[in-house]
């Protein structure tokens, strides 16, 4: 999505160049033909001219693994203009420490901790998603209405799609079976089984390029639609009950995004799937009930136990491991909600902390184990 986004940018600023030359670097690069990283740059900038795309997996640009360099180029070959930007995540860019021309996204919300929003909520007898309405506009809810149903399209239409999934490693998709096996198992099972096939089925779509709703990630897309799915389907919430609830989980990505970071490549798979299990933690908790102070904690939970996990791809693939983790990312989620559930809601380890530790263990992590492909499970096939 990023680099795609990108493209469109500088296509747009160089509508009559002669040709293009878009060179990748770092995590970037290392994974990209497995993210159709090269398909989304090349669909938009191949109407406008000839491209020439370079890949540098082995240099790593300062201020992010998941840089990029645009260059527009006249009919002589001459450098019109060079344009270095990175893709930071969800689709995000950054142009890193330079102030440039990029349009940069608006401060929507006054606080950016768990703790200072916690604290509105109790002085003000308001849940979560009532300080998402008073500081967003008033098309917040349509918005949110429409990836609700780009969500429950996604999980739809993965149930219906067999066949194999793209790429070398020749996987076959797993959401249908999933799905069959599961109404066939008593209710005690039945949960658990489709649970994991609606997760399979939205991240499955991703994995095929299919339309999914990144949350926060594309490579985490199918936890928080899984667990809004099932809850949807199982216990009758209504549209109105789940737009809340989606709005709450995205207070939690925005918190981990702007005090962390939700890139694979810059913290590893902590920032996506660990991230994602908090939002839908979050979300369940508070569709059943949770005060603001549990559905804290189990937003705290969902992203603690999935502290130090490394984004080590497959063949640079969205599927090896991450299909599998997020079917398990989404009932994991479920687990941290019935857990905040049974508490009285207080813990001491703050969910703000935690977003502390995950940046911090991230950046520790050795920069092979971030989204290269090169170290990890990815080493086993």
């Amino acid at each position: 999505m990023g680099p795609n986004k990108a493209a469109k940018i500088f296509a747009s600023r160089y509508p009559d160049a002669a040709s293009f030359e878009v060179t990748l670097y770092g995590s970037l690069a290392a994974t990209g033909k497995g993210h159709m990283t090269d398909k989304a740059i090349l669909e938009v900038l191949e109407p406008v001219a000839p491209v020439n795309l370079v890949w540098k997996p082995q240099v790593y640009l300062p201020f992010h693994p998941n840089g990029m360099n645009f260059k527009a180029l006249d009919t002589k070959n001459n450098v019109l203009d060079s344009w270095t930007v990175y893709s930071i995540g969800g689709g995000a860019l950054s142009e890193g420490d330079k102030p440039g021309v990029m349009d940069e996204p608006k401060d929507v919300y006054g606080l950016n901790t768990m703790t200072e929003i916690v604290k509105w909520c109790d002085d003000n007898g308001c849940s979560y998603w009532e300080y998402v309405d008073q500081c967003e506009d008033d098309g917040i809810w349509d918005y949110l209405m429409e990836v609700w149903q780009v969500m429950k399209a996604s999980i739809e239409r993965g149930l219906e799609h067999e066949g194999r999934l793209p790429g070398p490693l020749n996987l076959p998709r797993k959401a249908p079976i999933y799905y069959v096996k599961a109404t066939g198992y008593k209710p005690s099972l039945q949960t658990r089984g489709l649970v994991y096939a609606y997760a399979l089925a939205a991240i499955e779509e991703n994995a095929s390029g299919g339309i999914i709703a990144t949350a926060p990630t594309c490579g985490s897309c199918g936890v928080l639609p899984a667990v809004l799915y099932h809850l949807s389907r199982g216990h009758g919430f209504s549209d109105r009950r789940i737009l809340h609830a989606l709005g709450t989980a995205g207070l939690f990505g925005n918190v981990a995004k702007q005090n962390a970071s939700i890139s694979g490549a810059d913290v590893g798979c902590q920032g996506e799937v660990g991230v994602a299990c908090a939002m839908a933690s979050a979300a369940a908790c508070q569709l059943f009930g949770g005060s603001p102070s549990q559905i804290e904690y189990a937003a705290e939970m969902g992203l603690e136990h999935h502290l130090g996990m490394t984004c080590d791809p497959v063949c640079g693939l969205v599927q090896i491991p991450c299909i599998e983790r997020n079917a398990f990312a989404a009932t994991r989620a479920l687990d941290a909600n019935l857990y905040a559930s049974f508490s009285d809601g207080k813990h001491r380890v703050s969910y703000d902390r935690v977003v502390r530790v995950m940046k911090k263990t991230g950046h520790d992590l050795p920069s092979l184990y971030k989204e290269t492909s090169e170290g990890g499970l990815a080493t086993t096939l």
